[in-house]
């Protein structure tokens, strides 16, 4: 007796298990063995060691480049205090250099004050002049030079008019100077204090006397 009620199943209608497992597209899915699920198991495993130990490596190289970063601003830190310190020291000891060549020009002016009252005023005169001249000296030295401004056209950029003053001279040629100017490099440190000329007023004329009026004629009877 047949199964579905007695009728026989045709052979198309019996299937076999190979003839399930091929599914509805009518293609078998591939089993990949275990050998090679291994072997990928196996470099993914690589894989993964490979990029810890670079991330490792990576960690490292960053935490000594933060240190050389912080040893080079530690670093940076100290050169620039002590590049403070010698501008500190620069500006407050300038002018030690300018002092040591100002200092024996004191002591000869003390010298001459001391030796004003027992030497002759001639020889007075000579011992200060000496000394002006050391002074000039030691200012050129150092790049200071004095110039005179007497006889020269008035420049603002070199004078400083204190007054004027009549003269035969152009109008503003300097006719005398109050204090010398001086230079520092062919810098202005100090303009020259001069007296600018002027023309002269012009000359009132004399004023003339009126002539006296005439005596009045006398009769010879007012004379006795």
């Amino acid at each position: 007796m047949t199964e579905n009620g007695g009728v026989p199943l045709g052979d198309g209608e019996i299937s076999s298990p190979e003839e399930e497992d091929t599914g509805s597209s009518g293609t078998r899915a591939p089993e990949q063995p275990a050998g090679e699920l291994a072997k990928k198991a196996e470099q993914l495993r690589a894989m993964l060691d490979d990029s810890t130990s670079r991330a490792a490596q990576t960690q490292e190289r960053l935490k000594d480049t933060h240190e050389r970063l912080l040893r080079t601003a530690a670093e940076f830190d100290n050169f620039r205090k002590r590049v403070q310190k010698e501008k500190d020291d620069l500006r407050k000891f300038a002018v030690e250099s300018l002092l040591k060549d100002f200092l024996p020009i004191g002591d000869n002016l003390e010298r001459a004050l001391d030796h004003a009252e027992e030497h002759d005023l001639r020889q007075v005169i000579e011992g200060v002049r000496l000394v002006q001249k050391m002074l000039g000296d030691a200012l050129g030295k150092h790049g200071v030079v004095a110039f005179s401004a007497v006889g020269q056209p008035f420049d603002p950029n070199l004078h400083e008019a204190l007054m004027q003053q009549e003269s035969d001279k152009p109008a503003g040629t300097v006719v005398s100077e109050m204090a010398r100017g001086y230079k520092l490099h062919e810098r202005l440190v100090r303009p020259a204090a001069v007296v600018v000329a002027r023309p002269r007023t012009a000359a009132r004329p004399p004023a003339q006397e009126s002539p006296a009026p005439p005596a009045a004629a006398t009769s010879p009877g007012e004379e006795q």
